[in-house]
């Protein structure tokens, strides 16, 4: 199945392959393939592994990283882009890199690390701090410095999930900030949306967080599934009628998105690159009934998972922490390592800081918060 007309695929030549530093063709690769292969080789993308999806790993082992939330993110991705008949290397490529600039314990991490920032009149921005990453901090190559990733690539880093003012961020001008992204970078915020909805729930429920009786009666999408099932097996485990419903869920969340937004682009006859990036919204979309349904489940966690009794001790200590340590080395910024306080001169203390915190594993900086605070807190969970 292929919904698109080829011209709307970001093509494999052109000047979305441009590299900051030229570098000769690939024998048998494409850019964004090479661009693919980089990003999964790289410090950061490994480091995921180590960072807080929503529990840390003080709750299980058997919960969701923000590595394996990512490659979860990377297949819905790739699906989409294959029956759209876009450019997956391109969008498999996005997908890989999208949370590459988040700090450790995840949304709370950042919340934290953003707090700390704003008193001194900055912003922690992860797309941003992303982009960071992938032409400054990643260290491999002899010739350049970073990944010196294409320019499709860097683009859809900064523009997957918001569209960004030049006036604001007149540093960004190379990224067309005054034209929408191509629809392989649209559908990452989507493809990452559809991800955690559905693997937040089921591991909110293996958590014991959620009841099935809570999910059931206020998630739509989710009792759609569930109610057939329950009806056919009645005697099956709980469990395994959950799973399916979840699966059955995630479905519906790719298949109307796939087929809403070739139904945008047929409907307004945007039928290349160009015009997509000139229609003065995105179109990558679902429907509006699904949408509501999206948004009752994205409700639904936000007030009985991701603001809970349970998780507010994990939020309140990565708080404590990023701000206790931040402000530390606001204080002693001679205590920083030698290559972040070579730093400071050009990019100030408190982004350099950030940079620091940012790069770190939730391992990492429990450790460093216990040498630099000893006793200063009890671990939580």
């Amino acid at each position: 199945m292929k919904l698109l007309p080829d011209a709307c695929a970001v093509p494999d030549s052109g000047p979305l392959t441009a590299r900051r530093v030229e570098e000769s063709a690939h024998a048998y690769r494409t850019p964004f393939e090479r661009d693919r292969a980089r990003i999964i080789h790289s410090r950061s993308f490994r480091r995921l592994a180590g960072k807080t999806q929503v529990f840390t790993e003080r709750f299980s082992d058997h919960f969701r990283s923000r590595l394996t939330h990512t490659l979860e993110v990377a297949q819905i991705a790739r699906s989409l882009a294959r029956a759209l008949g876009l450019n997956e290397a391109l969008t498999e490529a996005l997908a890989l890199v999208h949370d590459i600039g988040h700090p450790p314990f995840g949304h709370a991490g950042e919340r934290a690390l953003d707090e700390a920032m704003r008193a001194y009149g900055l912003r922690f921005d992860h797309n941003l701090h992303a982009l960071r990453i992938v032409d400054y901090f990643e260290v491999r190559y002899l010739r350049f410095r970073g990944l010196n990733l294409t320019l499709g690539v860097r683009e859809g880093i900064v523009k997957h999930s918001r569209d960004y003012a030049l006036e604001e961020h007149p540093e960004l001008n190379e990224f067309f900030l005054d034209q929408r992204p191509p629809l392989e970078a649209q559908l990452i915020d989507l493809a990452d949306e559809i991800a955690y909805l559905t693997a937040d729930m089921d591991d909110g429920m293996e958590a014991g967080i959620l009841t099935l009786g809570g999910v059931r009666a206020e998630v739509s999408l989710f009792e759609r599934y569930y109610a057939p099932l329950e009806r056919a097996y009645p005697d099956a485990l709980a469990k395994l009628k959950f799973n399916e419903a979840v699966k059955s869920m995630l479905n519906a969340l790719v298949t109307d998105l796939a087929e809403t937004t070739a139904a945008h682009v047929e409907t307004h006859d945007l039928r290349t690159l160009d015009a997509i990036r000139h229609w003065p919204e995105r179109i990558g979309t679902f429907s509006p009934e699904m949408e509501a349904l999206r948004l009752e489940a994205k409700r639904f966690l936000y007030q009985n998972l991701y603001l809970s009794e349970d998780l507010a001790g994990s939020h309140d200590e990565a708080t404590e922490v990023v701000h206790q340590l931040f402000h530390y080395w606001i204080s002693h910024p001679d205590a920083l390592p030698a290559s972040y306080t070579a730093q400071i001169e050009e990019q100030g203390a408190p982004r350099v800081i950030a940079d620091y915190i940012a790069g770190m594993t939730d391992s990492f900086i429990l450790q460093l918060h216990r040498e630099l605070f000893p006793g200063a807190m009890q671990p939580r969970t």
